[in-house]
């Protein structure tokens, strides 16, 4: 093979592709970049991690047609560092190859292309397709509250709910909830399937056209995500996912509406005197017209307070710092609302109108003064 293209562009594909390949690999292949020649002017490259795959294409001058797989670390660091706007890539057949910009030459040993595994297939496929930029929104707004460490891998993907006209995501670890819904043209049979969270924090990288849609098509086993050039297969997670309706309290005790940046920047503060090494949740009293926030730990305290309006009792619960910022940062809207229902029971944080998001987050248990 020996094909010559433009050296930023080829750097720029190699590195999307390069997530999809780990570093260490028991089999040296899957440690490489697929790169074949398809076409007269055209070269396919793929990544694979026996999990994840990555598939792209892009124009060069292709001079004599072949395969090559290429460890994709010592690949993508030659080609940031040449020095000209064009390379050459010459492959024989004793996997030698050699990479050439102007003055700059590397020769590497390749691997056998025909030892490469092979990518798998979908069939019986269900296909549909959503906005790209509600689909990153959808995931960063739900990816946070993936499990990292459940026994259960299924836990460890977002779920997707697909109905006619809706579509919903869900995360959870066990100690938090959230659930992201948007409305789309799907109008097919209901679908749900859950997807590693890896796959999905890749699929929003790869988004660089918000206007544009994305063709999903899913399969028994494996997912394939279209974007503009690139085709990202993944396999699904198995399992059962937890009954995340009943895990919903449907009584309350009160109801707060709150100005969402001025309630995210108090328990900033808040926060401060927290740390790894001083861990303590968050005190927070909800009284009809405020809410008073509080924190103590080895390294002081803290003490401050924001306007609100409560419906309902007064309330004083605990909360993990993070927990808490992470679901309000997702939330798009100037105000939000907090479901209560005692100092034991979950919080679930709602929109003002409508059922665009639901974040549950459990209490942690405070000490009395």
């Amino acid at each position: 093979m020996r094909i010559i293209c433009n050296t930023q562009a080829l750097t720029n594909v190699c590195l999307n592709v390069q997530r999809c390949v780990p570093a260490k690999a028991v089999m040296p292949h899957i440690e490489g970049i697929l790169i074949k020649t398809t076409g007269e002017s055209k070269i396919e490259l793929s990544g694979f991690d026996l999990d994840l795959g990555i598939t792209t294409s892009m124009n060069v001058r292709i001079e004599r047609g072949g395969a090559v797989v290429l460890n994709a670390k010592t690949l993508c660091d030659i080609l940031k560092h040449l020095p000209e706007e064009n390379v050459v890539i010459d492959c024989d057949d004793k996997n030698v190859c050699t990479i050439k910009s102007g003055n700059v030459e590397y020769t590497i040993i390749s691997m056998n292309p025909d030892e490469y595994p092979e990518l798998p297939k979908i069939t019986d496929e269900v296909p549909f397709t959503v906005s790209q930029s509600v689909l990153k929104d959808m995931v960063r707004q739900t990816i946070f509250a993936v499990s990292v460490d459940d026994s259960k891998a299924v836990h460890r993907g977002i779920k997707f709910e697909i109905t006619a006209g809706q579509i919903k995501l869900v995360a959870l670890d066990g100690y938090r909830l959230a659930i992201r819904n948007e409305f789309t043209d799907y109008s097919g049979n209901d679908i749900s399937f859950v997807v590693p969270a890896k796959t999905l924090a890749e699929v929003i990288k790869l988004i660089n056209d918000e206007d544009n849609f994305i063709k999903i098509s899913i399969g028994r086993r494996h997912i394939i995500f279209n974007i503009g050039d690139y085709s990202l297969i993944s396999r699904l997670l198995e399992g059962d996912f937890l009954d995340y309706r009943s895990a919903i309290p449907s009584a309350k005790s009160a109801t707060v509406r709150v100005n969402t940046k001025k309630l995210i920047e108090c328990i900033e503060r808040a926060s401060i005197i927290i740390t790894e090494k001083t861990r303590s949740p968050i005190r927070f009293i909800f009284d009809e017209d405020i809410i008073k926030i509080s924190a103590v730990t080895a390294l002081g305290s803290s003490n401050d307070r924001i306007e609100a309006s409560t419906d309902g009792k007064r309330t004083e619960i605990g909360f993990n710092n993070r927990f808490m910022l992470d679901a309000l940062r997702s939330c798009e809207t100037d105000e939000v609302l907090i479901n209560l229902n005692g100092p034991l029971a979950p919080a679930i944080i709602l929109p003002p109108d409508g059922e665009n998001f639901l974040y549950l987050i459990l209490p942690v248990r405070i000490k009395n003064d």
